[in-house]
Parts: C-alpha cells; structure tokens; sequence
C-alpha cells in the first residue's frame, strides 16, 4: 500500500503564490504517476495536474494553466504544487493521487492524500 499525507494549504490573497506537497511512503514513489484534483463547494472534483513516474510529462487543466507548477522529487518521495498568481476561483480542498499511468480522470487513480484547504481571498 501507499500512504499519501499532504502538509500545507492555507490562506493567501489574490495574486498571491503557494505550494503545496504530497509525500508517499510505502511502496516505491518512483513506480507512480501522481496528480493533483480539487474539489469546491458545490462544485464537482476537478482535476488540476498530473506527472510522469520519471517527471518528463506533464499536463495542466485549462484553468491552471502557466499558473500552477506541479513538479515531484523522487528521492524524497514528494510531489509539490507551485500555484501562482492565486485566484479565488481556485479556492478549493486539494488532493493528491498516486496510479499507475498518468491520466485526468480521478478514477485512474489508486491511492489519495487526505486533501488540504487552500483559501484564496482578500
């Protein structure tokens, strides 16, 4: 098994810049493709991002795109999530998810994190 655990989250203003990270322990963090999904009030499950295994790929939703950095560190088995320029729009609980191929459905994923409130207002 995998066990995802995700520190971080919080509040910031808009504009503003914040990172979010997702450590596995478990089996090897390096077999997994991992990504990131949101989910706000009221609104469905969102994916965000997801990452290679080796980290070469990567593919963004439309409503992240050039804000939102998603990058992983196998050697500490950490996935990270650089969002920038923070809109309230993207006010939302975060997940991270571990699979077995990189994909943007949440059901290809396996294992999830717990999820981290990130709150964007002034």
């Amino acid at each position: 098994q995998v066990q995802l655990v995700e520190p971080g989250g919080g509040l910031v203003q808009p504009g503003g810049f914040l990172e979010l990270s997702c450590s596995a322990s478990g089996r090897t963090f390096s077999s997994y493709a991992m990504g990131w999904f949101r989910h706000a009030p009221g609104k469905e499950r969102e994916f965000v991002v997801y990452i290679s295994r080796s980290g070469g790929t990567t593919s963004y939703a439309d409503s992240v795109k050039g804000r939102f950095t998603i990058s992983r560190d196998n050697a500490k088995n950490t996935v990270y999530l650089q969002m920038n320029s923070l809109k309230p729009e993207d006010t939302a609980v975060y997940f991270c998810a571990a699979g077995g191929v990189i994909a943007t459905t949440a059901g290809a994923y396996v294992y999830w994190g717990q999820g981290t409130q990130v709150t964007v207002s002034s």
